[in-house]
């Protein structure tokens, strides 16, 4: 693989694909998206928010109710382990 530097700190790297693989990469390709989106989209390396929007859609209304609560739980719990953290870095401060 050659590299070549970019402005802004972007690098390229030049590979070699067969005709094969390259003729899926096109397949696969969304109009104005780039080589580097599709790879990184099917290694799942960049997942852009958008890609999610719609998930939800006619999903029954109490698994979605089961996972706010889930959500709602795991903020609590996060919310008292990080009052431990801090109570504990304090009081360390002050011995």
């Amino acid at each position: 693989m050659e590299g070549c530097e970019f402005p802004h700190g972007m690098t390229a790297k030049t590979m070699a694909l067969s005709q094969e693989a390259y003729d899926a990469l096109v397949a696969l390709k969304a109009d104005g998206e780039s080589f580097s989106e599709v790879v990184l989209r099917l290694t799942g390396a960049h997942v852009r928010l958008s890609a999610y929007a719609g998930a939800w859609k006619g999903a029954d209304p109490r698994k979605i109710a089961r996972f706010r609560k889930f959500l709602a739980d795991s903020d609590r719990l996060s919310s008292q382990k990080l009052q431990r953290i801090v109570r504990i870095a304090q009081s360390c401060r002050t011995t």
